[in-house]
This record gives structure tokens, C-alpha cells and sequence, in this order.
């Protein structure tokens, strides 16, 4: 009873954090009418969510492993190849496309990260994993067809280009993070590595902004705060103690709602439209995901 009880929470917290990643793109594209830009947004986003993170790496410091400064210097690459590379990336092609597409396009990490574990680390790649990443990319295809007729095809390339730069910079942190995380722990190392991408994307805002840009219409600062609570400091912290509970595989195999829940999220508070193409992509993308997750 106790194992179960505690499988049950660990899913309910995976489920959670799905949830909370999200709702990270319909916040994005619930901000960008303002008239915000993608870094004032991501240092909003990092500056309300910094006391969090600087609170459990803190804690972590009292009772954990202490860091050489070789561990700080892949700290340091990992952050900044990590939460600020991806999400800048993120931030800039969803000013293209649609929340429900973005989604779609960053899902394809794990296939991502399963090649470079081919490609650099020398890793088998059986023909399970490479119909994997055909439905994948099949799926994708699909909900690019969706997109390319709701508006300009241009800008539907630049903002898939963009996102899919995103996945690869987040499948790169996730290739890195391993060892890291075995020093320290999954709570402190994405305190950690959440902290140098904070103060990255400070100075990135800094040089790129004047100061008076960080003053925004009220309705920013209240998306802002949703995003850094909602979709970064609880999902992330979520996803950490699911893994712990239920381990790293079945947390994925939950998080395979999150596509799903972002095209509903579209369509219900952006009015993105919803086609078979679109759905059709999204299911050869969770199935896609599942194999790899499963394997």
C-alpha cells in the first residue's frame, strides 16, 4: 500500500509539472500583445522565479557535495547551453508560430538527446530508436502543415528553425547534466544551473535593453510571475521529486501529455485552431516519444 501510495504521488507529480511546461508558451504568447520583447519577458520570468532557486541552492550548500571549481566551470557551460539557450531560443521563435507547434517541436528532445548519445558518446541506435525518430519527425511535419496554412510560411520556418534550435540546446544540457547530477543532486544542480542561467540572461538584458525597458504594462509582470511560479519554479521542482519516486522513465511516460494539453490550452485561451493534420502530428510525436522513453 505504501508503494502504491507513493507511485500514485509521484505520477500525480509528474503530472503536475506536465502541466506546468504547458503552460509556459500560453503565458509567452499572452505577454507578447503588450508589446514586451523575448529577453525583457525570459528576465522577468528568471527575476521572479531567482529567489526559489536561490533558496535551494542554499539549502543544498549546508548539507551537499562541495563543488570544485571544475564542477562550477560545467555548471557554468550547462546553464548557459541550458535554461537560458533553450528558453531564449524558445522565446524568440514563439513570437512566430503557435504555442500548440512549439510544443510539438520541443518534445522531440529525447529523440535529440538519444542521438547525440549516438552520434558523440558512442551509443548503440537499434532500429526501435530510429522508427522513433522517423515518427517524430513525421509527427512534426504533420503539425508544420497545419501551421504553414494558418499564416505567413516564412515566418512558420524561422519560428520552427528557432525552436527546434531550442530542443537541441536542451537535449545538449540533458547530455551534460548526468554527472553533475550525480555529484549533486537533481533539487541542486537545477537550483544551480537555474541561478547561472538567471544571471546570464540578466547581463544578456542589460546589454541588449536599456534599464527603463524592465517598466511594462501591469498585465506583463502578472504573466511574468505566472510563468516563473507556475511554469518554472513548481514544474521543475515537480518533475525532480517524480523522478525520484517513480524514476526518470515512467515521469516521462506521464509527461506525454504535455502536447496535448498545450494545443487544448491554445485553442481555449488564444483561439489557435485545431486541425486533424495538427492532432494526427501530436500522436505520432507521443507515440514516437513513448518508444524512447520505454526502451
Amino acid at each position: 500500500m505504501a508503494l502504491e501510495k507513493s507511485n500514485a504521488y509521484g505520477a500525480a507529480l509528474a503530472l503536475l509539472a506536465a502541466l506546468g511546461f504547458s503552460l509556459k508558451a500560453i503565458f509567452v504568447k499572452l505577454a507578447y500583445p503588450y508589446g514586451v520583447d523575448a529577453i525583457t519577458l525570459l528576465a522577468l520570468r528568471m527575476g521572479f522565479a531567482l529567489p526559489a532557486f536561490l533558496w535551494v541552492a542554499v539549502a543544498g550548500r549546508q548539507t551537499g557535495t562541495r563543488l570544485t571549481r571544475g564542477d562550477w566551470g560545467r555548471l557554468f557551460a550547462l546553464g548557459c547551453v541550458g535554461y537560458y539557450g533553450a528558453s531564449i531560443l524558445d522565446f524568440w521563435g514563439l513570437q512566430y508560430i503557435s504555442a500548440g507547434l512549439e510544443r510539438l517541436i520541443l518534445f522531440t528532445y529525447p529523440t535529440l538527446t538519444l542521438l547525440i548519445g549516438v552520434l558523440f558518446q558512442g551509443k548503440p541506435f537499434t532500429r526501435r530508436e530510429g522508427l522513433a525518430v522517423v515518427l517524430c519527425y513525421a509527427g512534426i511535419g504533420a503539425a508544420f502543415i497545419h501551421d504553414l496554412g494558418l499564416g505567413d510560411p516564412r515566418d512558420v520556418l524561422i519560428g520552427g528553425a528557432l525552436v527546434f534550435a531550442s530542443s537541441v540546446s536542451y537535449a545538449v544540457y540533458l547530455s551534460g547534466s548526468a554527472t553533475m547530477i550525480g555529484r549533486v543532486g537533481a533539487m541542486r544542480f537545477a537550483a544551480l544551473s537555474s541561478l547561472v542561467s538567471a544571471a546570464v540572461v540578466l547581463v544578456h538584458f542589460l546589454l541588449a535593453q536599456p534599464l527603463t525597458a524592465i517598466i511594462q504594462p501591469l498585465p506583463v509582470y502578472g504573466w511574468g510571475l505566472a510563468m516563473a511560479v507556475f511554469a518554472t519554479v513548481v514544474p521543475v521542482f515537480a518533475q525532480s521529486a517524480a523522478i525520484r519516486r517513480i524514476g526518470a522513465g515512467h515521469a516521462s511516460l506521464v509527461s506525454m501529455v504535455g502536447p496535448m494539453l498545450t494545443i487544448g490550452f491554445g485553442w481555449w485561451l488564444l483561439d489557435e485552431g485545431i486541425s486533424l493534420a495538427q492532432m494526427g502530428g501530436a500522436a505520432l510525436v507521443v507515440i514516437g516519444i513513448l518508444i524512447v522513453s520505454r526502451r
